[in-house]
């Protein structure tokens, strides 16, 4: 790990009841004390209010898992910045491999929302990566290219100050494969090198989260690589004792 502050953020995604997050909440915020990781657990929507106020005090920051690329108006079902931000959510996940495939939103799309989240004074978290096939055709640093250009374009290399990035290899999200300690490495340096290009102090400042079936047993390894600056943890989130050992593994 590098002088930049790791971050391990829990993804639950369309996962839990209000009784079982309780205790999980409570177990993490316990077995947190005294550490010096920064950790956000990002929750479904309608768990965010309660969340937020067990959270509060506890140096844990409350997350939400998408947003609305528009501010208010005829949007059935969607849910704003404004909204968000009512329930002290300091980290938004934009364009997660889920939203981008199984529910169509293109690069474009990631690009108005990560904006959005910005203009509303929260930290996008902001998703990148290649799926099987792309990998075998080596086209991963293309891929990867392609989704950053399109908010680069968006909003500047400037904005990239205020940001987490998400490496996540599609093919390792929920599948039990993980890429390599190596692999994430590879591709963690080139998103810093590409940042780099337009600005060598925000790439260098940067944090850059490793998403793909990380577990307790793996973390060690790929958070000790130079640009590994923690994870974002999804299935092993669920699981109090997993995550933490997750979070100490950023020491």
């Amino acid at each position: 790990m590098s002088e930049r502050q790791p971050l391990v953020a829990a993804n639950w995604k369309m996962n839990g009841t209000l009784a079982s997050m309780k205790p999980l909440v409570d177990a993490i915020k316990t077995g947190l004390e005294g550490s010096d990781v920064e950790v956000a657990i990002c929750a479904p929507y309608v768990y965010l209010p309660e969340l937020s106020q067990r959270l509060q005090g506890s140096g844990i920051a409350t997350g939400a898992q998408n947003v609305s690329e528009h501010e208010s108006g005829a949007y059935t079902g969607e849910i704003s910045t404004t909204m968000l931000n009512e329930f002290n959510c300091h980290y938004i996940i934009v364009g997660h491999s889920e939203r981008r495939s199984l529910y169509g939103e293109s690069d474009a799309m990631v690009a108005e929302k990560f904006a959005q989240v910005q203009s509303a004074a929260m930290l996008p978290i902001l998703c990148i990566g290649e799926h099987l096939a792309e990998r075998e055709a080596g086209i991963t640093e293309e891929v990867v290219a392609r989704q950053l250009d399109a908010v680069l374009e968006k909003v500047g290399i400037g904005a990239f100050s205020q940001a987490v990035i998400a490496y996540e290899p599609v093919w390792a999200i929920g599948t039990g494969l993980t890429a390599t300690k190596d692999q994430a490495q590879e591709v963690h340096a080139f998103i810093r090198q590409r940042l780099g290009e337009q600005d060598s102090t925000i790439a260098a400042s940067i944090r850059l989260l490793y998403g793909g079936s990380v577990k307790a047993d793996n973390a060690n390894d790929l958070f000790s690589m130079t640009d590994v600056d923690g994870g974002l943890i999804g299935g092993a989130s669920l699981k109090a004792e997993d995550f933490l050992a997750i979070c100490h593994a950023t020491r």
